[in-house]
């Protein structure tokens, strides 16, 4: 399972953020490993470091299951870490729902 972190320009992409979601992400999908062939996750700061407060943070994260389109989820939050948490168990239903089809079919 690859994953990639990308970050806007408001959103320090640094090495450490890096390792962090990347970890939070093959903890969290540890049982779709199989299937998976690439995540993505986007962090954004939509309204900027100057704007701040309120529930500006926002991660996209997409799956690419093998031989399937991908799928994202999203959430918004006060934190980045806040943010990918919401959007990671919006990805986990996605997953749970879709696997379990192919699992019927």
């Amino acid at each position: 399972m690859l994953i990639q972190v990308n970050t806007d320009s408001e959103t320090r992409g640094t090495e450490a953020l890096t390792l962090t979601v990347q970890a939070l992400i093959e903890d969290k999908f540890a049982r779709f490993a199989d299937r998976i062939t690439r995540v993505e996750v986007h962090l954004n700061d939509e309204n900027s470091a100057a704007k701040g407060g309120g529930i500006d943070k926002r991660c996209m994260i997409e799956v690419r299951l093998a031989g399937r389109d991908p799928m994202s989820a999203t959430d918004r939050g006060a934190s980045h870490d806040q943010a990918l948490r919401g959007a990671i168990t919006k990805m986990q239903s996605k997953l749970d729902a879709v696997i379990g089809k192919l699992g019927r079919a």
